[in-house]
């Protein structure tokens, strides 16, 4: 039977063990580490082909959700927190299943059944539908079509998006949030309220600005954890 290798992001050393025990029992789980914050985690992910991540959503400095969504490839992830309310929000981010503490052996092996039995595994279905390079809007009552590689950033003009690409600027009516959904997370990525930029026309960068070639843009103080996190992860 396959192998699945687990990786525990949880900073409450009882929980962190039980998850531990359980997988343990289980011969097709094989845990690869235990991290208490999702800085660590990462390191972890960047030199391992994780399978399972089991992660706490009340993490120090950067909260699991956060670091989720600052994934650009995600392993299969199970949500472990004490608090209910986040069910919602896990789920919107493709979780296989959100655990409650403390986590029984049933509930346990119900999620991993989730992933083993029904290959609910990353990558999946890859070969059925190429990400597309390629965005439309509508500009002047027409669907202007404009290409990733020639997009620099997007800035939310109230309800309206300008997009500033090599050619030229594009007025776009749509708010910055709806205009997000349809991009392509490995190319673009928010740094601001009120900004997306593309991370290949990104030449510079610190804790406070992008370099786009001759403009910089700030990097918001509430989006800041999460985009050095995926920057150094490029």
């Amino acid at each position: 039977m396959q192998k699945f290798k687990c990786l525990i992001i949880e900073d409450e050393p009882l929980a962190a063990e039980i998850i531990n025990e359980y997988i343990q029992q289980l011969s097709h789980l094989e845990l690869t580490a235990v991290c208490t914050n999702a800085i660590d985690g990462l390191q972890v992910l960047k030199t391992e082909a994780i399978d399972i991540l089991f992660l706490d959503i009340n993490l120090p400095r950067l909260s699991g959700i956060d670091f989720l969504r600052s994934l650009v490839k995600k392993p299969s992830v199970i949500f472990i927190t004490a608090h209910r309310e986040y069910a919602i929000e896990g789920y919107e981010l493709d979780v296989v299943d959100y655990l409650l503490k403390p986590v029984s052996f049933s509930r346990f092996l119900m999620a991993i059944n989730k992933i083993t039995e029904r290959n609910y595994l990353p990558g999946a279905g890859d070969q059925l539908q190429q990400p597309k390079d390629y965005l439309f809007v509508n500009v002047s009552r027409k669907r202007q079509k404009i290409e990733y590689d020639e997009i620099i950033y997007f800035e939310s003009k109230r309800e309206y998006v300008n997009i500033v690409t090599q050619q030229g600027a594009y007025l776009t009516k749509i708010q910055l949030s709806e205009l997000e959904k349809q991009l392509d997370k490995t190319v673009f990525i928010r740094i601001h309220r009120s900004f997306i930029v593309s991370k290949r026309k990104i030449k510079a960068y610190n804790s406070t600005e992008v370099d786009l070639a001759a403009i910089q843009i700030p990097i918001g103080r509430n989006y800041k954890e999460q985009v050095l996190v995926q920057l150094n992860q490029s």
